[in-house]
């Protein structure tokens, strides 16, 4: 299918806020996706940020007053450190102009604040996970969200997956349409479900339960699927050779095996790199039918990057998630960094290419050949249940696919 024709269907499929009639001086709810890194009360990577101000900008050329509403992870040490306010305060200083924020999320506060907001301003309210209600997908915080506003904008594609408050249950409540950033999301990854072939399929990372979905469906699309990373020490014992101390366990083989006889696209590491402890520097590259029983498996070898290589040369779409070995030691990070380039260097021409994943998008970083990708997903989960044809809560009623 012609890609122009891909993104024609796309616009259709998803309603987007550029859809919206009578939006002009209207109060919007836009939920986005900031989690960001932020230490010492700044916030160190503004990625995201920067991918939701298309929409905000869209939202200001029609004076509509934006709410900000997102959330930060809730695995930090005090309430202070997950506090959106140093997010409110980078968005400000990209925008050139002020950010109000409102240190609740809900409640007498928001509303009271939310009396004195004219046209044209943004105020952003507090970490949505510091209420509990949230992550229950509880009706009545949806309602008390909706209630601040006359439309709702879905731009936090990255937990589109999840039956949160914010993202799922908000929709009864409101006009709800997709932002320009959820649009463009959709529309590359249609292209992975819908590709130009051969498609190869790039799989990494380590726990199988995540992705066998994922793999399933892409398996019925790809020319082949490239396992690399702690998932394809699954696939090797399955194939009944040893790996070693390395992770896996039985029912996650069991799954492997059942993929192995489902699937005969399926390609493996044929060479390893392992080592004797997770911080040696003492490591060497094995065929993978000759792991000892005190070993480890760290990382893809030569003769696998050149073996899956020569499969994504032949490609004319691309997708991957997850590195390709213990990515965090610098000895064993060449497996993933050899695919970023190759993937990388085919993409935007030659090939369509998307990545997704923070390993997968950190090692294009390093290559510094990420704006080589066609599309990096700024969706993790959401990329991989998207893409799998899990549900995905929060585009229901916005996307139909």
């Amino acid at each position: 299918m012609n890609y122009y024709v891909i993104i024609s269907i796309t616009i259709m499929m998803v309603k987007s806020i550029r859809q919206a009639k009578k939006i002009a001086g209207k109060t919007v709810l836009l939920r986005a996706d900031l989690n960001v890194h932020i230490k010492d009360g700044l916030v160190k990577d503004d990625y995201k940020i920067i991918t939701s101000l298309p929409t905000i900008r869209f939202l200001l050329r029609h004076n509509c007053r934006i709410i900000v509403a997102t959330h930060l992870s809730k695995k930090l040490k005090n309430k202070t450190s997950s506090s959106i306010k140093p997010i409110a305060k980078r968005l400000a200083e990209l925008l050139g102009r002020k950010v109000l924020f409102i240190d609740a999320c809900s409640g007498p506060k928001v509303v009271e604040a939310m009396m004195g907001v004219g046209e044209r301003e943004i105020v952003m309210l507090e970490n949505l996970r510091s209420d509990s209600r949230e992550e229950k997908n509880n009706k009545r915080f949806a309602k008390e969200l909706a209630n601040l506003a006359d439309i709702y904008i879905n731009e936090a594609f990255a937990v589109s997956h999840r039956r949160h408050a914010s993202v799922d249950a908000i929709k009864k409540y409101l006009p709800s349409y997709g932002g320009l950033l959820l649009e463009r999301e959709v529309e590359n990854l249609l292209k992975i479900l819908k590709p130009k072939q051969p498609l190869v399929s790039i799989i990494g990372g380590s726990k199988i339960q995540t992705k066998t979905a994922l793999i399933k469906n892409l398996a019925k699309h790809s020319y082949k699927i490239l396992i690399g990373g702690a998932l394809a020490n699954n696939f090797i014992a399955a194939h009944g050779f040893k790996i070693g101390k390395s992770v896996a366990d039985k029912s996650s083989i069991k799954l492997a095996a059942a993929l192995i006889r489902k699937f005969d696209n399926i390609i493996l590491p044929v060479d390893v790199l392992v080592a004797k402890k997770i911080n040696s520097d003492n490591f060497k590259v094995k065929p993978v039918n000759q792991v000892k029983s005190d070993e480890f498996i760290f990382d893809i070898g030569p003769k696998t990057v050149k073996l899956f290589t020569g499969f994504i040369k032949k490609a004319n779409t691309i997708v991957w998630n997850g590195p390709m070995g213990y990515f965090e030691n610098e000895h064993f990070k060449h497996g993933t960094l050899a695919v970023a380039r190759i993937v990388a260097t085919r993409s935007t021409g030659r090939a369509f290419g998307v990545a997704g994943g923070g390993a997968t998008i950190e090692a294009l970083n390093i290559t510094k050949m990420e704006n080589y990708l066609d599309w990096i997903s700024t969706g993790g989960g959401a990329m991989l249940a998207f893409l799998g044809g899990e549900p995905m809560p929060g585009l229901k009623g916005i996307v139909k696919y």
